[in-house]
Parts: C-alpha cells; structure tokens; sequence
C-alpha cells in the first residue's frame, strides 16, 4: 500500500491532493451529521423547556415546528446575516419578560400542532 501511494505521488501528485482534499471535507461533514443525529435523536432534546439562552433555530428544532412558526411569533425581525440571537436578547428588545416570550411560543406551538394557526 506504502509503495501503491508513492507510485501515485511520483506520477499523479494532482490527483492525489484532490482525492484526499475530497476524502476529507466528505469525512467532515459526514461525522457532523452523525453527530447532528445524535444529539436530536436523544430525547432529552426534545420539547425542552423554553429558555433564554435558546435560539430560535434551537426552538424550532427542539418543539419540531418550522423555525417561521416561531419568527412570526416574534415582533423582531430575526438578522439574516447568520448572526444567532438568543431568546433573553429578544426579550430585553422588545422590552418584555422571558416568561411573557414563552408562554407566546409555548401558545405559537401549540397553535402550530393543532393546526389552528
């Protein structure tokens, strides 16, 4: 196997970067969904306790609901620069209590589940 990856160095060094380049990133990301999975698939991730270091993207996932459920619950607009804002900077924002925020999403959710949006 040593002397099959020199030949190939020797003769194909392009070649072998890019393969390994590829095995690499596919390595990567392959390992990060397994651990996605992982953590989602543990139940103790599900239907958690809205709190305030949660995201909005955490909510969403953690409830099982699309995250514009929970958007267009906030009176916030949500950045879209990819920047995650947690559930206590929004309460302090819109100049209300994390309690108030919950039970609105607690209520969006539930809303969301019966399908009387």
């Amino acid at each position: 196997m040593l002397r099959t990856l020199r030949d190939l160095w020797a003769t194909n060094k392009l070649l072998l970067l890019g393969f390994t380049a590829a095995l690499a990133v596919t390595l990567f990301f392959g390992i990060r969904a397994a651990l996605f999975a992982l953590y989602w698939n543990d139940p103790a991730h599900r239907n958690q306790t809205i709190e305030g270091w949660m995201t909005v993207g955490y909510v969403a996932k953690s409830w099982g609901v699309p995250r514009g459920v929970i958007v267009d619950t906030l009176t916030l607009p949500i950045p879209r620069d990819g920047k995650r804002v947690r559930l206590h900077d929004i309460a302090l924002t819109e100049d209300v209590t994390l309690e108030d925020l919950r039970d609105r999403l607690n209520a969006a959710i539930a809303a969301h589940r019966t399908g009387t949006e």
